[in-house]
């Protein structure tokens, strides 16, 4: 999948998040496509298994590698925001308006700063499945 352009959805969380899910779809379909990337024993001779096996490595590595630098790019964003609406709420203690600005802005930076972990916890998961196939993926750099 194309990697969008990094200051997608950064501004808007639910775009931000439904950004996340659609590029997280390599991994949650995984099994699948180990399932269709391994042959059955008709098919030994006729696919190189390893060479689809590699594809699908990189193609895990250039997902996570895009998701992570887009979820660090938002959260960067985001934290210069806070950090100008705090400078602003310094000057206009009574705005009340600003702060509800700078909580909605301190809200969304910490829901995007936990989306790192469910990165990790995502990530983890798909590794552990190739990692079980050494049949496979055995000459790999995750094994």
């Amino acid at each position: 999948m194309a990697a969008p352009s990094s200051a997608a959805g950064c501004e808007d969380f639910a775009e931000f998040q439904e950004l996340l899910r659609v590029m997280r779809t390599i991994d949650d379909r995984i099994v699948h496509e180990l399932n269709t990337t391994i042959p059955t024993a008709s098919f030994v001779g006729k696919v190189d298994a390893s060479q689809t096996c590699k594809a699908l490595y990189q193609s895990l590595m250039e997902a996570h590698t895009s998701r992570e630098r887009i979820i660090k790019n938002c959260i960067a964003q985001t934290s210069s925001v806070v950090k100008t609406l705090r400078e602003e709420r310094e000057k206009a203690q009574d705005d009340v308006a600003l702060l509800k600005q700078l909580r909605k802005e301190q809200t969304k930076l910490k829901l995007m700063q936990s989306e790192l972990n469910v990165e990790e916890v995502v990530n983890d998961r798909s590794w552990k499945v190739l990692s079980h196939l050494p049949k496979c993926c055995g000459s790999l750099p995750w094994v």
